[in-house]
């Protein structure tokens, strides 16, 4: 398929911003002006103060001066890629492939786009139509090649999509301007008469690059498609995406949820038959007043089963603001990893952390508590039992070794020790009560001691003598008591957690 580009300028892109957030201002005569080198410099302006005579470069002293009504704003650098950076999200409905074009035009890649709209001049119509609802001045076209399309946008006369194979003629009646070149070479071919591509574009390329530079014949060979010239889009697109386009504005959640189930049909089906499976997702929707929104799911492992996903996307539905209705929905697999052998896993009933019906769980789970109150922890390389337990998020890690004590461990152990009062025989006996909390616990069996001694590699200190004891409610707990009994250590007893 042979490319198509279009470029769409705006011809009055600050001035129009202006007028939509003060719709008093049209048809009136105002401009934007920034300091420079203690002189205020006009820098946008409209048609109407045009007509007063008023340019860009002007000094706001000079153009009072012509114009008295004229109403003067003042400009702030970088406002206009911040208004393009805008709007090329929001024409991203019309093209995956966006690139911003300072000061005040965008190019768009719509190979195999234009269909979905009717054809070129149906796609066009629509951009220009529903840009001038907002309050934009477009000028759009489009051709083979990014310089015949930015030229004839700029400085074609009527016709504004160029066929097939003919941006060469398009080009030839053109001024040099339509050709992005430099202002200095732009005088210089005036005032050799040049004023038509038609009049140097059979000249040498070694003619050209001599008078004028290697920059021109670049130029124009890449108007010509002699050179090439990508695009560096806004937002890489995405290598898995499903895009549905309503026939007409939806606003209600059923109608909100059959389009969200058919995108996850579509888009599993396909990393269904490539082996994949999705680890995070987003699902986007453009609304008719030209704003958008988004909601991102999660999974622990790579699924591309229709119905989890959906429910993980459901749970966020309700944040989903139709406002005056959605037109478009996009679904893009951020990530995607590949999925498990089912078929192998049939003979095999494994359960436990890395299965596929745990992670279901946990993504449900996730979805509406957040993932970061869910954690995992693996046995460490460590004696001491604070620092056993390591944080690990993913479901299919393994232990880095076989490091594990065939003594009980506690279901729940606290962060840190909470000291109790205890008391107890000396010198190795476990307490025969102890106060936690200001409840006291009569102990009527035990076990112990286990002595575990301090890393010392990583930190001083004593060790600890652990019990399992069970108080008179059948509550068990693990206790321990630190270092010798010595005088002056009163409070040696701790309790370090508690049993099922």
């Amino acid at each position: 398929m042979p490319k198509r580009f279009a470029s769409i300028w705006f011809r009055h892109l600050l001035t129009d911003w202006k007028a939509i957030r003060q719709p008093g201002l049209k048809g009136k005569a105002y401009v934007f002006a920034e300091p420079d080198h203690g002189r205020m410099l006009i820098t946008a302006l409209t048609d109407n103060a045009r007509k007063y005579g008023v340019t860009e470069g002007m000094t706001v002293a000079d153009a009072r001066v012509i114009a008295p009504d004229l109403q003067v704003f003042d400009g702030k650098p970088g406002r206009n890629i911040k208004l393009l950076t805008g709007l090329a999200e929001w024409f991203l409905r019309y093209t995956p492939l966006v690139q911003l074009d300072p000061p005040d035009g965008l190019l768009l890649d719509v190979t195999g786009c234009t269909h979905l709209k009717g054809g070129e001049k149906a796609y066009l119509q629509e951009i220009t139509k529903r840009l001038k609802i907002i309050g934009y001045d477009v000028r759009p076209a489009i051709a083979d090649t990014i310089g015949a399309a930015w030229g004839v946008a700029r400085c074609g006369s009527e016709k504004l999509i160029i066929a097939e194979g003919q941006h060469r003629n398009a080009l030839m009646p053109l001024p040099p301007s339509a050709l992005r070149l430099p202002f200095d070479q732009l005088l210089k071919l005036r005032n050799l008469g040049l004023h038509q591509i038609s009049s140097f574009i059979y000249m040498p390329d070694s003619v050209l690059r001599r008078r004028f530079g290697k920059n021109m014949v670049l130029r124009l060979h890449q108007a010509l498609g002699q050179e090439a010239e990508y695009l560096f889009p806004l937002r890489e697109p995405v290598p898995y995406t499903e895009k549905l386009a309503c026939l007409e504005a939806i606003k209600t959640r059923p109608a909100i949820e059959i389009a969200l189930h058919d995108l996850l049909e579509r888009l599993c089906r396909r990393l269904y038959g490539e082996g994949l499976g999705l680890r995070a997702a987003m699902l986007t929707w453009y609304r008719v007043d030209g704003k958008n929104g988004n909601i991102t799911i999660g999974t622990n492992h790579a699924s591309n089963r229709v119905q989890h996903l959906f429910k993980l996307f459901f749970i966020k539905l309700d944040s989903v603001a139709p406002g005056l209705g959605i037109e478009l929905f996009t679904l893009e697999a951020l990530s995607t990893e590949a999925v498990s052998d089912k078929q192998s896993e049939l003979w095999s009933a494994r359960g436990g952390a890395d299965s596929d019906e745990f992670a279901e769980l946990l993504d449900r789970v996730a979805g509406r508590i957040g993932t970061k109150h869910i954690n995992r922890y693996l046995p460490g390389e460590h004696y001491w039992p604070e620092r056993t337990p390591e944080l690990n998020a993913d479901l299919k890690k393994k232990p880095e070794s076989d490091w594990r004590t065939d003594k009980p461990r506690p279901m729940q152990i606290l962060d840190q020790p909470e000291p109790v009062e205890a008391m107890a025989l000396t010198p190795d006996y476990p307490p025969k009560w102890f106060m936690w909390k200001g409840e006291q616990h009569i102990i009527v069996g035990a076990d112990g001691p286990e002595r575990i001694e301090r890393e010392w590699w990583l930190e001083p200190g004593e060790h600890r003598d652990y019990y399992i004891a069970e108080d008179e409610s059948g509550r068990r707990y693990w206790l321990f008591r630190s270092g010798h009994y010595h005088d002056g250590n009163k409070q040696h007893w701790y309790l370090h957690g508690f049993f099922a």
